[in-house]
């Protein structure tokens, strides 16, 4: 397991990747490409080796080391943003809120959430403060505060184009339901895999689904391609 693994140096470690599409094309490709349900073509949009995260200690206290820690979307690089996939943009709220609520105000000065680097801020008090500051909370003082740094904090223009509202998303030409899952059934997956997929799948809807479920299931899997979808009707018939 993970421990083990980490505690007898077998280091386990994972490469990220980054896609990037230039904004024109965002605008009229032939799919959606902020919708989470889709994967944008290596082949249009090639992998970018960006680097490599290594784990290479154990915990050494649970509560203080897991239980506090706070990640967040919105925690950001200079020069990057949210795009408007409706679901990053709602965790960009909701899970500094969420920290909140469960650590409160101040979880980012417990020391497993702290900036590398020292913070500048007028911000204090409130519950779960682990950081005294008697300076005044106003800006400019004459007690040496904090100032803004006009060179980091250029306004960021941008344009959203209507995508960020609480509608649906506008269709566009390859827009489907099935297209992409179609593609990985029959073009990524091997043919063992593919037949641990019919297992799974008939495994979970032979355990109490009853009809019309099962019928819209069956419908669902052909939809995505007819030869899967019939051995997976046929195995959950055939009892498994």
């Amino acid at each position: 397991d993970l421990f083990g693994a980490i505690e007898n140096g077998d280091f386990p470690s994972w490469t990220l990747f980054v896609q990037m599409m230039p904004p024109a094309d965002a605008e009229g490709y032939r799919f959606n490409p902020f919708d989470l349900t889709k994967v944008w073509p290596h082949g249009d949009y090639p992998l970018i080796d960006v680097g490599t995260m290594t784990l290479d200690r154990n915990l050494t206290d649970h509560h203080s080391e897991n239980e506090q820690a706070a990640f967040e979307p919105n925690n950001l690089v200079p020069g990057t943003g949210l795009s408007p996939d409706k679901m990053l943009m709602a965790r960009g709220f909701s899970y500094a809120d969420a920290h909140r609520a469960r650590l409160g105000v101040n979880y980012k000065q417990i020391p497993v959430n702290q900036p590398k680097v020292e913070v500048h801020s007028y911000s204090k008090d409130g519950v779960g403060r682990t950081i005294n500051a008697s300076d005044p909370v106003y800006a400019p003082n004459s007690y040496g505060g904090p100032k803004a740094d006009a060179s980091r904090t250029n306004e960021v223009l941008w344009h959203s184009d209507g995508e960020m509202v609480r509608t649906a998303y506008t269709l566009r030409a390859e827009d489907d339901d099935w297209g992409q899952a179609a593609t990985m059934v029959r073009e990524v997956l091997d043919d063992a895999a593919r037949a641990r997929l019919v297992g799974n799948v008939a495994g979970h809807l032979s355990n109490g689904v009853s009809e019309p479920i099962l019928a819209r299931a069956f419908e669902y899997w052909k939809n995505i391609d007819k030869q899967l979808g019939d051995k997976i009707e046929a195995a959950v018939r055939n009892g498994g």
